[in-house]
């Protein structure tokens, strides 16, 4: 039921994305994400989608591994699409009642899913490279200039870590119990919504519980190895920038400019669009 969920997993393979420094792919995760939000056309969607296709190949994950992940948001782009379809106003292409089908509608809908897509897809492919300590190091180095104004970096950055580590043992916890609670007559799969309802509360109780008992216990054997915080720990392995890390920079940047270039000229097509050719809005 839960061994679908991959964020928060690291798979182990040697790649070219596996060996890069954990900030290049911190930078890299926040400005693709932030790339999808810029401009909302099927050009940059298309450029995006090159891009992540390219850094899955190199980092040797399995495409049906990563991929697995997204049954989990499934429910969530079908909640999307629907409201996107029925919920956005424009030139009508089919009416019955109060359900309206637009032009738009259907134009967002694509979008949205396409968009949703490649976010949940690309923060995958972060944690799936990056082990959950290079991640702590990585964030705690790239936020390091907020400890001017007093940010708590290091603590932040472990516990970002942490619940990273969690989600898998949480979720293999959660499996077990469903099975347990299976066997003992609890109807997950029953087909009335009144009965699973009732069901989870047999998963969520000892699932909380559980996870109180693990943070209990892993807050005591940090306790009795020493750890009082950042302050004056030194790292077995320091960050270093290697000259692939520097390469990534500079086709990030190419990403930038390209995906700005692409969003600008596609507004303009739009704009000039007449009323003979307004179905090709639905494209852009």
């Amino acid at each position: 039921m839960f061994q679908d969920v991959t964020l928060g997993q690291y798979y182990m393979a040697d790649s070219v994305i596996h060996r890069l420094d954990p900030r290049v792919k911190l930078v890299g995760t926040l400005v693709y994400m932030i790339s999808l939000f810029l401009f909302n056309n099927i050009f940059c969607y298309t450029l995006a989608a090159i891009l992540l296709i390219a850094v899955i190949a190199m980092s040797k994950v399995p495409v049906g591994y990563m991929l697995k992940g997204m049954k989990a948001i499934i429910f969530i782009m079908i909640f999307t699409v629907i409201f996107n379809v029925f919920f956005t106003s424009g030139n009508n292409l089919f009416s019955f009642g109060i359900i309206h089908i637009s032009r738009e509608g259907i134009r967002s809908a694509i979008l949205m899913v396409i968009r949703l897509t490649l976010l949940i897809v690309s923060a995958s492919i972060m944690t799936l490279t990056t082990t959950p300590n290079r991640l702590t190091d990585g964030m705690e180095r790239l936020f390091r200039p907020l400890k001017l104004i007093k940010v708590p970096v290091h603590e932040v950055a472990m516990m970002m870590s942490i619940a990273l580590r969690f989600i898998p043992i949480l979720m293999e916890e959660a499996d077990k119990i469903v099975k347990a609670q299976t066997a003992r007559g609890a109807l997950f799969d029953s087909k009335k919504l009144t009965d699973r309802v009732k069901s989870l509360i047999p998963l969520i109780v000892p699932l909380f519980i559980s996870a109180f008992r693990r943070a209990s216990d892993l807050a005591l054997a940090m306790e009795a190895r020493g750890y009082h915080g950042g302050e004056g720990r030194t790292k077995l392995y320091p960050l270093k920038y290697a000259a692939r890390d520097y390469v990534s920079y500079v086709l990030l940047g190419l990403y930038i400019i390209l995906i700005v270039f692409l969003g600008i000229m596609s507004a303009r097509v739009v704009a000039h669009l007449t009323a003979e050719n307004a179905y090709l809005s639905l494209i852009f």
